[in-house]
């Protein structure tokens, strides 16, 4: 029975969770996620998890912070001055926000905390410092994409 190996491409169902059980995202009512297995697609802790999975395999696998987004990183926390928001803008904690950062790039920031005179935005990734787990459902494997050499 062929088991997944690094360059083949899967289609896979997925249930994320907190180690609290809270779920954070699910492959339920849509179809599989499909991606090519070491390419960084997706985190290093799920490449890992599907490695030598067969078709039709089911199992739950436990992704620690490291090998997910990463441990919450205090620089990735700042503070903005409040009067550089658009004037009919109420900063709220919880608000999502995109930020840029001058040079073109832009990137989501959540508002942890609101001063007096600035807000405090945090552009870690939402799961990041999160230790994941997943139940998979290896669906498909297709094999690796051949090599093309041209002369």
């Amino acid at each position: 029975m062929q088991q997944v190996k690094k360059g083949d491409t899967v289609k896979i169902h997925y249930h994320g969770k907190l180690t609290d059980g809270t779920t954070f995202d699910s492959s339920e009512g849509r179809e599989p996620l499909e991606f090519e297995v070491g390419s960084g697609m997706v985190i290093p802790g799920f490449d890992a998890g599907v490695t030598g999975m067969a078709a039709g395999e089911k199992k739950t696998i436990h992704i620690p912070a490291d090998e997910a987004y990463g441990p919450k990183q205090e620089e990735m926390i700042m503070e903005f001055p409040k009067d550089k928001f658009p004037a009919d803008m109420t900063p709220e904690v919880g608000m999502q926000l995109n930020m840029s950062n001058g040079q073109g790039q832009n990137f989501p920031v959540v508002i942890v905390a609101v001063k007096d005179e600035a807000v405090v935005l945090d552009a870690n990734h939402p799961l990041a410092g999160e230790d994941l787990i997943f139940d998979l459902e290896l669906v498909e494997i297709s094999g690796s994409k051949p090599l093309i050499i041209m002369p």
